[in-house]
């Protein structure tokens, strides 16, 4: 009978492992720019990243920019509507409004809202300056120290097109998430030089069909993006990715759901 007893225990942990374990592996979805498309809200909005959060989305995703006047804002193009933001001050950009009546959203905005809850975090898109090189590390330097004001760094990480700022971001925080976008850097440089993860296009996978594993073999969060077709997300879910960024999130939250 003890012997019996001590085998339903080991059967017992055994199977709570590969559960723990099966948890882990389960790709998380994030709302790329909120979760707009079947809101009907504005990109990049307030109101849409509202609703990635009570979609119950991992994460939701926005795009940072920084005005003339050094105000960080939440906004997917170099211009807001007809107004180029790095030459424009924060005061001139709030004389236009979505559809919807909101204003251009600032990343103080977006840290107060995700701070205030506890299940979704925010993936800071941080965008490179079509000024310089210089203002692209600047804004990104100026995005960390605000996130550490707010004391928001354990429900943030960074995704960045420059390598520079990711590599600056990186001295300034060793600890922080910083992942990779651009796609032209290797798993095995991403690891090298002490990021996070890669961040990458679906189109760069489907030319490095190798670079799921080998990031995965490295120890590197490999997020896939912008997945909007079923088929895809699913191949990328049996890949165990860690992120899929997505514009539908509604559709890859049941499909993980599944799982």
């Amino acid at each position: 009978m003890k012997h019996f007893s001590l085998l339903i225990l080991f059967l017992a942990l055994i199977n709570l492992q590969a559960y723990s374990q099966g948890k882990q592996a389960r790709t998380k979805v994030i709302a790329h720019r909120g979760a707009w498309k079947n809101t009907n809200l504005p990109q990049n909005s307030l109101s849409a990243l509202n609703a990635a959060i009570e979609m119950g989305c991992f994460a939701s995703e926005c795009d940072i920019w920084m005005t003339s006047d050094s105000v960080l804002v939440v906004n997917h193009d170099p211009h807001f509507y007809d107004m180029p933001i790095e030459t424009t001050t924060y005061n001139e950009l709030l004389n236009k409004k979505y559809p919807n009546g909101e204003s251009i959203a600032t990343l103080e905005q977006f840290l107060s809202t995700i701070t205030k809850q506890k299940k979704t975090r925010l993936v800071l898109d941080i965008k490179p300056s079509k000024v310089s090189k210089e203002r692209s590390i600047i804004t990104a330097r100026k995005s960390y120290e605000m996130v550490t004001a707010k004391k928001a760094q354990k429900i943030v990480d960074y995704i960045l097109f420059d390598y520079d700022a990711c590599l600056a971001l990186e001295k300034l925080d060793a600890k922080a998430n910083i992942a990779y976008l651009l796609g032209d850097r290797s798993p095995e440089q991403a690891e090298k030089d002490g990021l996070w993860g890669i961040d990458y296009s679906y189109r760069v996978f489907e030319k490095n069909p190798n670079w799921v594993n080998d990031a995965q073999q490295r120890k590197l969060t490999v997020n896939v993006w912008t997945v909007n077709d079923q088929a895809m997300a699913q191949s990328y879910i049996d890949q165990k990715v860690d992120f899929i960024t997505t514009d539908e999130p509604e559709m890859v939250l049941k499909m993980v759901g599944k799982r």
